[in-house]
């Protein structure tokens, strides 16, 4: 049986702004200059960034991979959200009504999109994958 096609989803915070990436088949997609937000808005709309890269990508049965604990928790409901995760969760459901939804804890340092918006900030000359821009 194939392996389900994994997605790794991450978000931060930058003086400009929440930043996310989203890691599919090896390309990391980063939006950057999201505007003002805490370190769990920009995992939130890394995920949402991650389930619509998805379903733009016509990827069936996908996996979300991110290492963000509260969020995953919340987003699979064994943990409650609150305040402004409330609207997050909402636009995850609504997203997700119709597939199938894993979403796993992936440590830090195995996390691809974490990873490229780490070395996007590192100056790193290489990069282990291509990075597409959007805003």
């Amino acid at each position: 049986m194939p392996s389900r096609p994994r997605l790794y989803f991450d978000g931060g915070c930058r003086p400009a702004g929440m930043e996310t990436a989203v890691v599919l088949r090896g390309v990391a997609y980063i939006a950057d200059d999201l505007g003002p937000g805490d370190s769990m808005d920009a995992e939130w709309h890394a995920l949402i960034a991650a389930v619509r890269l998805a379903q733009a990508q016509g990827v069936a049965d996908p996996v979300f991979l991110g290492d963000s604990r509260a969020v995953i928790a919340q987003a699979t409901g064994a943990a409650k959200a609150r305040g402004p995760a409330l609207d997050h969760l909402a636009a995850f459901h609504a997203l997700t009504a119709t597939m199938p939804l894993h979403v796993r804890y992936v440590r830090r340092s195995r996390n691809l999109a974490g990873i490229a918006l780490d070395r996007r900030h590192d100056g790193a000359v290489r990069q282990p994958f291509p990075c597409v821009m959007s805003s």
